[in-house]
């Protein structure tokens, strides 16, 4: 089953060519890795698919879905693109349960399962404001999986992260395709993309190339 499917996708942005004539199909159940320099289009490619941004030119379907036509954004989906905001003053858990109460579909012990599974403590009474860096990033994650998406679109998801925690969000992508969700990450870490990746492509002035095999230093 395709879970994304990309056409002649284009964005220009002030006489910019972004995302350039993008074609790509993504299966259900994969995890799939996207490298290249700053600016070489891989964020923009992710909004593009999350609906955070329209097209110039051509579409994007995920599970059958236009993007921008039949829906707004996809309908079960987890996102990190740059710093995920939280609310300063509010527990961590305090942050997802609001976050969850939009859909409406998970229960507190759902919330408290996936603080739990990053490696954080659910009844920690700090506000957001005093969590370090890798804390912040391990509760981003918290809130892009705790609704059990379909889709994970996730830029640079082991950022602030030390080696344990590291190796902890790639268990949990790994235990998260193994649920059945597609998965999309970005990465400038070359073992996040070789480790996990089922495809792995390289983003350069805005167009996308498959790799097929070892990603070799530039």
């Amino acid at each position: 089953m395709i879970a994304v499917k990309i056409h002649n996708l284009t964005k220009i942005i002030g006489g910019k060519t972004i995302l350039d004539n993008i074609n790509l199909e993504l299966e259900k159940g994969k995890i799939y890795g996207f490298f290249g320099r700053n600016a070489s289009g891989k964020t923009m490619l992710f909004r593009a698919i999350c609906g955070l941004i329209r097209p110039t030119r051509g579409e994007v379907k995920v599970f059958g879905k236009k993007i921008g036509e039949d829906v707004s954004f996809p309908e079960s989906l987890g996102l990190i693109i740059e710093n995920v905001g939280f609310w300063e003053q509010w527990t961590g858990f305090q942050n997802l349960k609001f976050l969850a109460s939009i859909k409406n579909i998970i229960t507190d012990e759902d919330i408290k399962t996936a603080i739990k599974r990053v490696g954080l403590d659910p009844n920690d009474k700090r506000p957001y404001k005093k969590y370090s860096l890798g804390m912040k990033q391990r509760l981003g994650i918290a809130q892009a999986i705790m609704e059990k998406p379909q889709l994970l679109v996730l830029d640079e998801p082991t950022n602030s992260l030390d080696e344990e925690g590291i190796k902890l969000v790639r268990n949990i992508l790994l235990e998260e395709k193994e649920r059945g969700a597609t998965i999309l990450i970005a990465s400038h870490i070359k073992e996040d993309i070789e480790i996990l990746s089922d495809e792995k492509f390289k983003v350069e002035a805005g167009r996308v190339y498959p790799v097929g095999s070892v990603i070799k230093d530039e």
